[in-house]
């Protein structure tokens, strides 16, 4: 399947290594951010498209909004209308960071679901279980990745992507309703990979 994704926030980490992770498997890239040049000068360092938000995400087939989860919530209600009903990934997951470690946000609804109350447009949410480094290496991560959503379009052009970024396998965890855990599961690898200076991802086991 050909497909052209925006990566809103493609100018962060996380954006930068997915970018290149998709680029490699043949997918159409365009990465986005508030300053425009700034999109353009590091897209033309990973060999993809830059522009500002609003012109990336215009003739996307899927919107991956991957700026930091504080800004997550505003840049999908700023760009609600370039959007319109263009599926969009959320991968973002709130984390607080303490002395006796990292915890999911205390809020009661997932980024993903204030996302959705934002926009037209359906929204899937997943790869919380990804680190940046992991997508960055020279190999497809070891790892599966988990996507869920209520919107069947929305959660299909998600698995696809997944399924293009790793070498294990892209697994459908539900409804929307399960960004809450998914999101949490973010703050629990964290902790593994500090606890064991390690790089650990999900494998999901028992699956055909």
């Amino acid at each position: 399947m050909s497909m052209r994704v925006a990566v809103v926030g493609g100018t962060g980490s996380f954006g930068k290594a997915l970018a290149v992770r998709l680029a490699a498997a043949g997918v159409e890239v365009v990465i986005g951010s508030r300053d425009a040049e700034r999109a353009r000068g590091i897209a033309a360092e990973l060999g993809v498209e830059g522009a500002a938000n609003a012109g990336a995400v215009r003739g996307a087939d899927l919107v991956v909004l991957a700026t930091k989860a504080d800004a997550a919530v505003e840049t999908a209600r700023e760009l609600r209308e370039a959007i319109g009903t263009t599926p969009v990934l959320s991968v973002a997951a709130e984390l607080s960071f303490g002395p006796d470690g990292v915890k999911p946000t205390a809020k009661g609804t997932s980024v993903a679901q204030r996302i959705q109350d934002e926009l037209d447009a359906p929204v899937a949410a997943g790869l919380h279980s990804l680190a940046a480094s992991n997508l960055a290496g020279g190999d497809a991560p070891d790892e599966d990745a988990l996507v869920c959503g209520d919107d069947p379009r929305a959660k299909e052009l998600a698995l696809e992507l997944a399924g293009r970024i790793t070498s294990g396998r892209a697994v459908d965890a539900g409804p929307l309703a399960s960004a809450r855990a998914l999101e949490g599961m973010t703050a629990v690898i964290v902790n593994v990979n500090k606890r064991y200076k390690a790089h650990a991802g999900l494998r999901i086991t028992g699956l055909r």
